[in-house]
């Protein structure tokens, strides 16, 4: 007997919209629904489609619409491929996008921003090359520091990283990945010096493998700072990119304006659904702690707290009346509910920020997860594959 889908399973093949305000200039934004997440949703069909409502090659109608689903905008998506690309083969596009709803295996190298590596039929990269999006990432080695060699020389891509890691790992007869503190690899002894285990060669390979090793261990949200720089200097203003982050992507965008250098992630997090003054987060560090939310204005975000907090219109009223300094209290009594709300206001903003960047932290620990699972099949399978004669 099938069991009836869950709440969360139910909730999750629906995604709602969120109205912001979008636009190059403030006298030219217009008013658009962009498609939020839940749970562990899409989010690469997610940034896609998104990236191409921003765009405005996409439209979701009717105006009144508060949700939607897969196939509709995996109709609007294969429309628009056909459309934009009339003479050429979308084949490949179109058989990835059911995948899409489970996340993209996507191989980002450490060497450019814009360089991946295909993965099966190429058919990822062929829906970014054809919906006309560019892909990036910022897991980028800087040349100039003392992981640039090995990782240049031996594993300039992910896969590649982890396949070399788990070869030095079989060399070391399992003391590379099992034992990471272990002196005798970090030893004297392990330099190819008297009474080394390995040879010169092998020696090498497994230091190579270490250096490898930690630059993937420091750098698990997939963003170093010479990558963020380099985005940030290279991305042309108004440029609105898919973002390779987390073994997540996200909708990337640089503002038009010359005054404002800063990148900036779209914020399709439900839980920030009903905040419409919560449209982007300023990227300001790489694992997220310092970054900060701001309006379709890009001017630090105020959220008001609506349905999360239960405040009433009367007390965003209120609140907002104080933040701009119209809302004089007359009395002590007016003056002790005027601090009353405003501490609330801060504890319900700080509350979602708390709440976003965990959410944000559980998906990391999952992926890391995943990713150490997956080392650890691929160690296996190695070890399986190699014949001692």
């Amino acid at each position: 007997m099938t069991e009836p889908p869950s709440l969360q399973s139910s909730e999750a093949e629906v995604w709602y919209l969120k109205t912001i305000s979008y636009g190059a200039l403030s006298d030219s934004k217009k008013t658009i629904k962009i498609v939020t997440q839940n749970f562990n949703g899409p989010c690469s069909f997610i940034a896609i489609c998104n990236i191409l409502i921003l765009r405005g090659d996409i439209q979701i109608v009717p105006p009144d619409r508060d949700s939607v689903s897969y196939e509709f905008l995996a109709q609007l998506l294969a429309e628009y491929l056909l459309t934009r690309s009339p003479d050429v083969d979308i084949s490949a596009a179109l058989s990835i996008m059911p995948l899409t709803q489970k996340g993209m295996d996507l191989n980002p190298l450490f060497t450019g921003a814009t360089s991946f590596r295909p993965a099966g039929d190429g058919g990822a990269l062929k829906l970014f090359e054809q919906a006309g999006i560019q892909l990036v990432h910022g897991w980028l080695v800087d040349p100039d520091s003392p992981e640039a060699g090995p990782i240049l020389a031996r594993a300039q891509d992910y896969d590649t990283a982890v396949t070399y890691i788990v070869d030095a790992d079989y060399t070391a007869k399992g003391q590379l990945v099992v034992d990471e503190s272990s002196e005798s690899l970090a030893g004297p002894s392990s330099a190819g010096g008297s009474g080394s285990k390995w040879t010169t060669e092998e020696n090498a390979k497994i230091q190579d493998a270490m250096v490898i090793r930690d630059f993937l261990d420091s750098t698990q949200s997939q963003l170093t700072y010479h990558g963020l720089f380099h985005l940030a200097a290279t991305l042309a203003p108004g440029a609105l990119v898919a973002l390779f982050r987390n073994s997540h992507l996200s909708v990337l965008h640089k503002p038009a304006s010359a005054h404002d250098t800063a990148l900036y992630s779209l914020v399709t997090d439900h839980v920030f659904l009903h905040e419409r003054a919560v449209v982007w987060e300023r990227l300001e560090d790489v694992d997220g702690g310092n970054s900060t939310f701001v309006d379709s204005d890009f001017i630090r975000a105020s959220p008001a707290g609506g349905d999360y907090a239960g405040q009433t219109a009367e007390d965003a009223l209120r609140a907002a009346e104080m933040e701009a300094g119209m809302f004089v209290p007359h009395d002590p009594a007016d003056h002790l509910l005027a601090q009353q709300i405003q501490a609330e206001e801060d504890n319900r903003a700080q509350m979602l920020r708390d709440e976003h960047r965990e959410r944000q932290r559980q998906k990391e620990r999952d992926r890391a997860e995943a990713a150490a699972q997956e080392e650890e099949r691929r160690r296996n399978k190695k070890k399986k594959d190699c014949v001692i004669m």
